[in-house]
């Protein structure tokens, strides 16, 4: 009976989607800081001071959320490979996902009834943001390489070298 190697530790904590997370996570904040300064421009120009910060706030929450998404997903990988890894996954991310919920709700109950706030420039500013989010996340998911089965070590392999 032939005994096979245990895999190295540090190879299994390697995931194949954490290249694509780290680049839509930078991607999509460099996108998002761009959006951020036309939705001031736009603002400015359609609504004065009130309208810059609405297309900032409306932009920030844009940049916020979907990156809060990657970053918890990234944070949750760190345990692959441990005995618990679905446990502390899905309390990551699922966790993150509860608090981003709350926060929309509060930051939109204070952001509702606030005098200088420009719900026209904020939700286009949103809205800018979350399809370039989107755009972002299709063009690097198309350019990066990942095989079709990933993260599989078959009976026989050798073990993976970092």
């Amino acid at each position: 009976m032939s005994s096979t190697p245990a895999p190295d530790p540090q190879s299994r904590r390697r995931i194949s989607s954490t290249p694509i997370l780290k680049a839509t996570l930078v991607w999509g904040i460099g996108v998002g800081v761009v959006i951020a300064g036309l939705a001031a421009a736009v603002g400015a120009a359609v609504s004065g001071g009130d309208g810059a910060l609405s297309g900032l706030i409306g932009a920030f929450v844009g940049i916020v959320f979907p990156a809060m998404t990657a970053v918890s997903i990234l944070v949750a990988n760190r345990w692959y490979g441990q005995p618990m890894y679905l446990q502390f996954f899905f309390a990551v991310v699922l966790g993150s996902w509860v608090v981003k919920f709350l926060v929309v709700v509060i930051a939109l109950a204070l952001l509702r009834g606030a005098p200088w706030m420009d719900t026209v420039v904020f939700f286009f500013a949103l809205l800018a943001t979350a399809i370039a989010s989107l755009v972002v996340d299709l063009v690097v998911l198309s350019r990066m390489r990942m095989p079709a089965v990933s993260d599989v070590t078959l009976p026989g392999d050798p073990p993976s070298t970092p």
